[in-house]
């Protein structure tokens, strides 16, 4: 190719050109062999090294960011909780296999998913009164249900929301096991992060309430950080809701933190602890000093 067609070529190549090379190789399950003529920005090689993580830190931080702002996305409540916890009707079928195999470990599994059932209906049933609520308002006021994106839990607050016909979103993470979207998240509004930091800071970014349903290492870290962050005067304050009495109040004891010193007796003003999805409701109005009328939902 002589000098002039190949610059000729070079100003032929546009951004189309470049995505339209990447699905050719993807449709037909061919390796991307490393190209340096390849535009940067639709070269993956070059955005997957470790000196151009910061530019993966950027995308994945303006990703959700410009989507969520696209959809109006301005104020959402987070709800965090087990992804192992799952509906009741689900929680009896596996019951009823685990009795009928006669595993002792898979019985208990079993008898803890029936116990722990309930919890699907409640994160539920707060979803919906979020979404009943927003209904009524200006858009600039509507709350919007935000979670992890994945079952349990997650499933639960993104389905009430749906149930209502209103937006939620969900913020997934790339894990060693796949955990998948679930399937009532506004599907313009289902991302999926590599890095823990940028999606927890999403979470943070449009905040204006937490509520943490029983879960485990994951709820604990979310729940946890959200709390330094407002100790610490590092976010503004918001109210945090942890939801089920009996569970966190088993596994964690707050009072010691306060007898041996390791924090102020008004730290522990920082949240409530609720059993019901309208008191946790009932508490964030109050937070924010919202006209009565607005807890009452048809």
């Amino acid at each position: 190719m002589t000098t002039k067609a190949h610059h000729e070529n070079l100003k032929e190549r546009r951004l189309a050109d470049a995505w339209a090379e990447l699905q050719a190789h993807a449709d037909g399950g061919n390796t991307l062999a490393p190209d340096a003529y390849r535009l940067a920005f639709a070269d993956p090689e070059f955005l997957l090294r470790r000196e151009t993580r910061g530019i993966r830190f950027q995308l994945e931080m303006l990703k959700p960011d410009l989507a969520q702002r696209e959809l109006g996305i301005e104020n959402t409540i987070v709800v965090f909780g087990s992804a192992r916890f799952r509906e009741p009707a689900v929680a009896q079928a596996a019951l009823a296999e685990a009795e009928a195999t006669g595993d002792a470990r898979a019985l208990a599994r079993a008898r803890a998913q029936v116990r722990n059932a309930r919890y699907y209906d409640d994160a539920r049933e707060f979803a919906r009164i979020v979404a009943r609520y927003s209904r009524s308002c200006p858009h600039e006021d509507k709350l919007f249900i935000c979670t992890g994106g994945g079952p349990g839990i997650m499933e639960a607050a993104n389905r009430g929301a749906h149930d209502e016909g209103a937006l939620n979103v969900g913020l997934n993470i790339t894990l060693p096991h796949e955990q998948s979207a679930n399937p009532y998240i506004t599907p313009e509004l289902s991302f999926k992060f590599h890095y823990f930091a940028l999606r927890k800071m999403h979470f943070m970014m449009r905040a204006k309430a937490l509520v943490a349903f029983p879960g485990g290492f994951g709820t604990l870290d979310e729940l946890f950080e959200v709390i330094t962050l407002v100790q610490c005067r590092k976010a503004r304050p918001v109210p945090i809701v942890l939801f089920g009495s009996e569970y966190w109040k088993r596994l964690i004891d707050f009072n010691v933190l306060v007898e041996e010193g390791a924090v102020s007796a008004e730290d522990l003003e920082l949240f409530v602890t609720v059993d019901d999805p309208r008191l946790a409701w009932e508490h964030i109005v109050r937070f924010y000093d919202l006209p009565a009328a607005e807890v009452r939902c048809p």
